[in-house]
C-alpha cells in the first residue's frame, strides 16, 4: 500500500513538474524579410525584370495614344475655321471617344484588375508560395510559435537578429533549386543517351 501511494505521488509530481516546465517554455518568435529573400532568388529577379519591361511598354503605348489625341485636337483647332458646325461636333465626338479609349486602356493596363496586377500575380505567386512552404517547414522543425514578415505592412518596431530566419529560408530555396537543376541535367543526359541509342 505504501509503495502504491509513493508511486502515485511520484507520477503526479512528475506530471505536474513536466507541465510546469512546458508552460515556462515561452513563445518562440521569428521573422523573415520577404523582399530580401525574393531579391536573392534569380527566378524572382527575372520575373521582376520581365514585368518592368511590360510596364514600360504599356506606358509607351499610352503616351503614344495621348500624343495622337493631342495631334487630333490641334488638327481640329487649325481646321475649325473652314469646317461646318456639324463637322466640328462630329470631330469633337471623335476626340471624346478617343480620350475615353485612352482611359479604358489605362484601366486595362494599370487598373485594380489590370494586366499589371494579373501578370505580377502570375509571375510572383509561385515564388511566394515556395517561400511560404519553406517558412512553414522551418517553423515546424524549429518549433516557432509565430513568424512575421518584416517587409509587410505589419509593424515590427524592434527585432533581434538571431530571430531572423531569412537566410535559412534562402539556403533552403537554393538547395531546392540545385536539386531541381540536377534532376533536369539527369533528364537531359537520359534523353540524350536514349536518342544516341536510337
Amino acid at each position: 500500500m505504501k509503495n502504491k501511494l509513493l508511486r502515485t505521488y511520484f507520477i503526479i509530481t512528475t506530471i505536474l513538474f513536466s507541465l510546469l516546465v512546458y508552460g515556462q517554455r515561452g513563445t518562440k518568435v521569428g521573422y523573415i524579410d520577404m523582399a530580401y529573400i525574393l531579391g536573392t532568388v534569380d527566378e524572382y529577379n527575372k520575373a521582376s525584370d520581365l514585368l518592368d519591361k511590360n510596364i514600360e511598354n504599356w506606358k509607351k503605348e499610352i503616351e503614344i495614344k495621348k500624343l495622337e489625341l493631342e495631334q487630333i485636337k490641334d488638327q481640329l483647332n487649325t481646321e475649325r475655321i473652314i469646317l461646318t458646325p456639324e463637322l466640328i461636333k462630329d470631330r469633337e465626338l471623335e476626340i471624346q471617344d478617343f480620350a475615353s479609349e485612352i482611359i479604358r486602356l489605362q484601366e486595362k493596363r494599370f487598373g485594380p484588375n489590370g494586366d499589371m496586377i494579373i501578370q505580377r500575380s502570375k509571375l510572383m505567386q509561385p515564388l511566394q508560395d515556395q517561400v511560404m512552404s519553406i517558412v512553414k517547414q522551418v517553423a515546424e522543425e524549429s518549433k516557432y510559435d509565430f513568424i512575421f514578415d518584416r517587409s509587410s505592412t505589419a509593424s515590427m518596431l524592434y527585432s533581434v537578429k538571431n530571430y531572423d530566419i531569412s537566410d535559412l529560408v534562402i539556403k533552403r530555396i537554393n538547395r531546392q533549386q540545385k536539386i531541381q537543376k540536377r534532376k533536369d541535367q539527369i533528364e537531359a543526359l537520359k534523353s540524350k543517351a536514349s536518342s544516341l541509342k536510337n
